[in-house]
């Protein structure tokens, strides 16, 4: 157990939370749950998780708030935001303020630990199809990225991106000039276990742009394909 992934769920459902702690704990996971948000520095500094669940609507802070404090500190731990069933603006607030994934209530726990999995892969591994280390950083435009060290640079200084943001930008750099679907771009970044969801690739693919365009309005790099999805066109 002392090599299992480090799960951190953060919900105020008492009963929801002791369910989840139960049924991760049986797939394998080490768990802890925290019932709000106010002791969740002091966690995370005394016991770093691999990932932390957490819910958009809680007491004292939002789940939404949360990510967004914890982006803006520089902590990258991947965040699964818990939503409610069928509020797509909230799923989108959560991508927005750097969430990795997200899942509706109610949901099987099952869903949960194929996602958790799924992401924590996204952060471990590289992706198939991507370049071997030894080929160095892919460059364009006055960005370099870095597969081995899994890190965006623009001009030298370092971007912000979640994993599954990284996930997308790995598939566009490996992808050049292939008109890409949404469905296919959330298949190759994401994976079978996620559904589709146009809006999520849409907000991603935007906040992509933002990091590596020298026009985020005008994109030169990460192009739309009208009724077809984006394409990346390399320099």
């Amino acid at each position: 157990m002392s090599n299992a992934a480090h799960i951190l769920i953060v919900d105020d459902d008492q009963r929801l939370r002791d369910l989840l702690q139960r049924y991760l704990a049986e797939q394998g996971f080490r768990v802890t749950g925290l019932a709000d948000a106010r002791e969740l520095s002091r966690r995370l500094d005394r016991d770093p998780p691999h990932l932390i669940v957490l819910d958009w609507m809680m007491p004292h802070e939002d789940g939404i708030a949360v990510c967004r404090r914890l982006r803006a500190s520089g902590d990258h731990t991947p965040v699964i935001m818990l939503t409610a069933k069928g509020e797509e603006d909230e799923r989108i607030d959560g991508l927005e303020a750097g969430a990795d994934d997200y899942l509706p209530k109610p949901f099987n726990p099952r869903e949960l630990v194929a996602r958790i999995q799924a992401v924590l892969r996204r952060a471990a591994v590289a992706a198939p199809g991507a370049p071997e280390p030894s080929d160095g950083p892919v460059r364009f435009s006055d960005c370099a990225v870095d597969f081995t060290t899994r890190t965006v640079t623009r001009a030298g200084v370092v971007q912000e991106l979640t994993t599954s943001e990284f996930a997308m930008l790995k598939v566009f750099l490996t992808h050049p000039h292939e008109a890409l679907s949404r469905e296919r771009l959330s298949l190759l970044a994401r994976g079978k276990e996620h559904e589709v969801f146009d809006r999520a690739v849409d907000v991603q693919v935007s906040r992509l742009r933002k990091l590596v365009e020298p026009d985020p309005a005008k994109p030169r790099y990460i192009q739309t394909v009208w009724g077809r999805g984006y394409v990346f066109v390399p320099d």
